[in-house]
Parts: structure tokens; C-alpha cells; sequence
């Protein structure tokens, strides 16, 4: 039988004690889990951001692997934790939007998490990962069934981050997702939306700079020349050949980001 599969994506970094905490309590709990860091460098508080890393990555994952998403500025207010099942998959997370792009993706069913049988106790107001978060998502990987932790429920928050909004005729508003460690600009703007930006005219407004040129390789671009390429991820990116389109751009994740075709 092959040990279950948690994750663990946070905006807690890597040097404090936190995510070594919730990984002792989830081992606790189930002590044959198998816990896969996807990242811990979410900016801090950046939901947008959280959202957008675990809906990357979640996919590659086998059927019935459980997600912890710990991005939660509203920890210890009345902001609710949620499990939600998705694609043969489970997520625990903070009813605050970071599971926004799954829900986007996927059909899928939402609980409140309201049965504290499966909390550690004493709850603290500060570290909900170490206090609900780990211990339910450890007590389902330990074969408690995702229906004891709470009824089903429908107002749950979806965030605004999830799709670019029309501003005028052949013009959209969109966002910023993410800066990797490149410095690459992940915006909102789903590639398969925009399918025909090479054939036609536009202008991406990001920050300071106004792009209107595409390419289908980094290599393709002189050294310092921004342009927009489809990545990897499935959205389109603001990059620089050899350098950092975020630091020439002067943008960071929630920037507003300006798409018009002609």
C-alpha cells in the first residue's frame, strides 16, 4: 500500500521553526506520510501568489494526495478553514481565496472544517498551520474520511485574482501572479486566451514599461529587451533576455498589469 502524500506550501520561508513544527505534528499523526515541500517562499502574505504556486503544482501529484496551503494574514480572525476535494485530491487551507485557480480548474466540493476533535489543542490565535491545518490534513491522511471534519458548505471565498477583467473594447485588466527567482513576470493572462498575440498588435503595460513585443524562446531576444513569451505554467510572462524583467519592469505580485490588442 503506498504511504500517503502530503504537501506543504507556505509563506513562512525556511528559517524560523514553523514548517518544521507542522511536519513533527503531521508525523505524529500519520507516521508513514511521505510530506513534499512544493515551496516556502510565498511572498509573505500573498495570497494571489500562494494561489497561483499550488494550483502549478498540484496537478503533477498522484490521486489522493493531500495539499496544506498556509498563506493566512487573517489567521485567528473569524476567516474559516476549509477542506476542499478536487481532482481526486484534498486541499487544507485558509477560506481566504488561495485555492481560488484550483477551484477555477477542477470541480469540487468544500467543507468547513469544524470539528476540533481533529485539532491540537490549545488552539493558538497565531499558528493555525501547526493547530488545525497539519493535524486534519494528517488525520486524513491517516484514513479519517474528508466528511468528519466538517459540513459541506458554498459561500466560500473566491478571489478576484482568478481571471483578467475587460476594461474596454479589446482591452483587459489583469495582474500580477508571481516573480521567480528570474525575475520572469507571471501575469493573469491565460496563454490559451490570447493565442493569436503574435499575429496582431498589443501592448502590455506592467509597472513602468510598456511591452509589445513576443518571442518563443528567451533566446530569441537581444540582452535587455523585455517581451512576452507563453511559459511553462500556462500564462504569459513579461520577460528579459539574460536579466530581470521584475527589476527593469519596477513591479511586484498584485501589480496591475494592461492588455490591449488591435
Amino acid at each position: 500500500m503506498r504511504k500517503p502524500i502530503l504537501t506543504l506550501t507556505t509563506d513562512f520561508g525556511l528559517s524560523d521553526h514553523y514548517v518544521g513544527t507542522m511536519k513533527g505534528v503531521i508525523l505524529n499523526i500519520c507516521p508513514q506520510a511521505q510530506i513534499v515541500d512544493i515551496s516556502h517562499e510565498v511572498g509573505p502574505f500573498e495570497t494571489a501568489e500562494g494561489a497561483f504556486v499550488v494550483a502549478q503544482a498540484y496537478r503533477y501529484f498522484p490521486k489522493s494526495t493531500i495539499h496544506v496551503v498556509v498563506v493566512d494574514p487573517g489567521v485567528g480572525t473569524q476567516r474559516r478553514p476549509i477542506l476542499m476535494e478536487a481532482g481526486g485530491q484534498c486541499f487544507v487551507a485558509p477560506d481566504n481565496g488561495v485555492l481560488s485557480l484550483v477551484f477555477s480548474h477542477e470541480k469540487h466540493r468544500v467543507r468547513l472544517i469544524s470539528n476540533d476533535q481533529y485539532f491540537r489543542k490549545p488552539v493558538s490565535r497565531t499558528f493555525h498551520g501547526r493547530d488545525i491545518f497539519a493535524p486534519v490534513a494528517a488525520h486524513v491522511a491517516a484514513g479519517v474520511p474528508a466528511s468528519s471534519v466538517g459540513r459541506i458548505i458554498h459561500d466560500y471565498l473566491r478571489a478576484e485574482f482568478e481571471k483578467p477583467q475587460p476594461s474596454g473594447t479589446r482591452t483587459w485588466t489583469g495582474r500580477v501572479l508571481k516573480i521567480d527567482r528570474f525575475g520572469n513576470i507571471i501575469t493573469n493572462f491565460r496563454e490559451s486566451d490570447f493565442a493569436g498575440l503574435a499575429q496582431g498588435s498589443f501592448s502590455l503595460l506592467i509597472g513602468l514599461a510598456e511591452i509589445c513585443a513576443v518571442a518563443g524562446t528567451y533566446a530569441e531576444a537581444s540582452p535587455g529587451e523585455l517581451f512576452v513569451i507563453a511559459g511553462s505554467s500556462g500564462y504569459l510572462e513579461v520577460s528579459v533576455s539574460q536579466g530581470s524583467a521584475a527589476k527593469q519592469v519596477g513591479c511586484q505580485v498584485g501589480s496591475v498589469a494592461e492588455l490591449a490588442i488591435w
